[in-house]
């Protein structure tokens, strides 16, 4: 890993790379969780790397990480945000010139508004590890759960050795989440009619955050459809099935990356 710091608007965000730069190579730039960083990815990264050849670009969202906080609470609509007004900017700060997002729950949803919302000729597909697309009442069940477990047992300290600031990573995520205005702001059939490129999405059966629902609906109005791997994992499949989810993703990626000219 290389690690990197990129500023936007005279703001720090925590970077890293694997593999090859982007002027060598295509790169598989990953978003994370609604509580990730780049440290959260653990050996992931690295091991995309090494199963594909492309570089691997992560950074830590503002709020998370070793990034510059945030003010509480997010608004409602900071998926969307993220998406339209600071993704791309982060991909023009990293040099990006030709890739593929790939998302991991809070992130793999950032990634299908992105792709959804904007059409960004250095995209070449998505990648979605447990997105969300939709409230469901057992997303809401388990972060009143994890709330609990945040302040009454030991998740708080956990998460304090990845985050600069845990509280504003933890409740700036989870405060707007348990919104109730948070289902209404937070529906993405529109934009996943609006994505034009490849998607994959990998969904554990036993996902105590989302169902098969949402890799149902991305099959059903992405224009070009999808396809579903499901595997018997939870909501981290790259941690509790990860042979079989670096094998899904890197043929998917190898798949799109590939130049005609590689053929010869």
């Amino acid at each position: 890993m290389k690690e990197n710091r990129l500023v936007l608007d005279g703001r720090h965000i925590e970077a890293a790379w694997w593999g090859p730069p982007p002027d060598r190579a295509p790169t598989l730039v990953l978003l994370h969780e609604g509580l990730g960083s780049v440290g959260l990815w653990r050996d992931f990264p690295a091991r995309l790397a090494a199963a594909t050849g492309a570089g691997v670009f992560a950074w830590s969202r503002f709020g998370y990480g070793r990034s510059a906080p945030i003010a509480r609470p997010r608004p409602l609509d900071y998926m969307q945000r993220e998406a339209r007004d600071v993704l791309p900017r982060v991909l023009d700060l990293a040099g990006i010139r030709r890739g593929v997002l790939v998302g991991h729950s809070d992130g793999g949803s950032i990634a299908a508004i992105a792709a959804g919302t904007r059409d960004d000729p250095r995209l070449r597909g998505l990648a979605l590890i447990a997105p969300h697309f939709f409230v469901e009442p057992l997303s809401i069940s388990s972060i009143v759960a994890i709330r609990r477990a945040y302040e009454t047992g030991g998740l708080r300290a956990r998460l304090a050795r990845h985050h600069d600031d845990v509280d504003g990573a933890f409740y700036g995520w989870a405060d707007a989440w348990l919104d109730p205005g948070f289902p209404a702001a937070f529906e993405l059939t529109a934009e996943l009619r609006g994505i034009a490129l490849p998607t994959l999405v990998v969904q554990g059966a036993q996902d105590p955050y989302g169902t098969d629902a949402h890799a149902r609906r991305a099959e059903r109005e992405i224009p070009g459809g999808s396809r579903t791997v499901m595997l018997d994992a939870g909501h981290a499949p790259h941690e509790e099935a990860p042979e079989a989810t670096l094998a899904a993703i890197a043929a998917f990626a190898r798949e799109l990356l590939q130049e005609p000219q590689d053929a010869d």
